[in-house]
């Protein structure tokens, strides 16, 4: 039998014929935290007796979630943090340097690779073909001393993607409706994995988008090929050496098989306060929004501004309605003033935070007030995670966002195709 994504990738990194449920111990070519699970995974690593990460790996520490320090209590976790890179000689990617996962995808995650995160979006890096899944502080740090883990293999969905998105759909609108259509626990430790003639057309950065959401269904991992798509991008950080081509066989067992049609897709919106609340953003055109947040892991990349600041060109925020930029990373923030997005978005009235994770989990940076709406392109709107329980998050892509910062409310980004 021909074996998914996710056993081949397991099958290589525990040395053995990996298939779907068998217990495998596993090789981690990359081991990471941030500085909200990051001190605790140190703490233990230190309580175990280890001195130093395993040299076969690589091990990084991303000051990101709350970032600058906007208290002393999370200025010590950063201080945690950059001694114990210092000490042990481990990646340390500073206050502004961006978000954990885009920095991943630039410049660590490689076709093949098995990364772990002391994050649950570390699937983000299934996009370039990599086997990458979030897990507790404790057990990154034992992974991080150690150079390996156990997994149980996950079954495989198959998500068959076709055609192409119309004009003022994007990729978070599929996983959005991917997430409504099977819900929050329809993939629950398993991998949905992504195929089909659509993806000869859909970018690295797109495919990142649906990946970073694989786990808001319950998913272990999200995962992509790793084909022609995948070494363009690798060429252009500057990492043709990482590429390797990585496909599923045609006779791979999957559970469950979902095909989708892109063209049919529309603008989708999450609505408070689970993330596959999903309904047309049509259907809730003029719900009032107080707050647009773009950015993020999920939605700040240079795509996502690009498209903002064509929505935004020549336009301005509603008077009533903030409108907060969060670039994933520097490599980002400096190609969008580059491109002419920033200004253009600086114009239209925006707040330009550092890059970083901002207003994303609640911690400074936007939090919400009382009643409030907020639509983000992040990745989660559980009540309470923008900082304020009694404030509402919705979630939509940098388009719909885009023209909901225009109007003050709720607005099908095709309107202003």
């Amino acid at each position: 039998m021909g074996k998914t994504l996710s056993e081949k990738i397991l099958s290589t990194k525990s040395g053995s014929s990996a298939q779907a449920g068998d217990i495998v111990v596993a090789g981690v070519d990359l081991a990471f935290v941030q500085d909200t699970t990051g001190p605790l995974t140190v703490r233990q690593f230190r309580a175990a007796g280890f001195k130093q990460p395993a040299g076969s790996l690589k091990a990084a520490i991303f000051l990101d979630h709350a970032a600058p320090s906007p208290n002393r209590e999370l200025a010590n976790d950063h201080k945690l943090l950059r001694d114990f890179a210092w000490e042990t000689g481990s990646l340390l990617s500073e206050v502004g340097d961006g978000v954990c996962h885009q920095i991943v995808a630039e410049s660590l995650a490689k076709p093949g690779a098995l990364i772990i995160g002391a994050d649950s979006h570390t699937v983000t890096a299934g996009g370039l073909g990599a086997f990458a899944c979030g897990m507790g502080s404790t057990d990154v740090a034992v992974a991080m001393a150690l150079g390996k883990t156990w997994l149980r293999v996950p079954e495989s969905i198959k998500v068959v993607l076709s055609g192409r998105f119309a004009s003022g759909v994007y990729a978070k609108d599929l996983i959005l409706y991917l997430i409504g259509l099977i819900g929050a626990d329809g993939a629950t430790y398993q991998a949905l994995e992504f195929g089909g003639e659509a993806l000869s057309a859909m970018s690295v950065p797109e495919r990142l988008t649906i990946a970073n959401m694989a786990v808001e269904a319950g998913a272990k991992v999200g995962l992509f090929p790793s084909d022609e798509v995948t070494r363009s991008y690798l060429e252009g950080q500057g990492r043709d050496g990482d590429y390797q081509p990585l496909s599923a066989d045609d006779s791979a067992s999957y559970v469950r098989t979902i095909d989708i049609n892109l063209a049919e897709l529309e603008p989708v919106v999450s609505r408070p306060h689970t993330v596959d609340n999903t309904a047309p953003a049509r259907e809730i055109k003029g719900t009032k929004i107080q707050q647009v947040v773009i950015g993020t892991c999920t939605g700040g990349r240079l795509d996502d501004l690009a498209v903002a600041a064509a929505i935004l060109k020549g336009r301005q925020r509603h008077e009533q309605t903030r409108l907060v930029i969060a670039p994933a990373s520097r490599a980002v923030m400096r190609a969008a003033i580059a491109a002419g997005y920033i200004e253009t978005l600086l114009q239209a009235g925006a707040l330009i935070l550092p890059p970083g994770c901002g207003p994303c989990l609640g911690l400074h940076q936007g939090a919400l007030g009382n009643g409030e709406n907020c639509l983000s392109t992040a990745n989660r709107n559980f009540k309470g995670r923008m900082g304020n329980p009694e404030a509402f998050v919705y979630l939509a892509s940098a388009a719909t966002a885009a023209a909901s910062a225009v109007t003050g409310e709720i607005t099908d980004p095709r309107d202003f195709s």
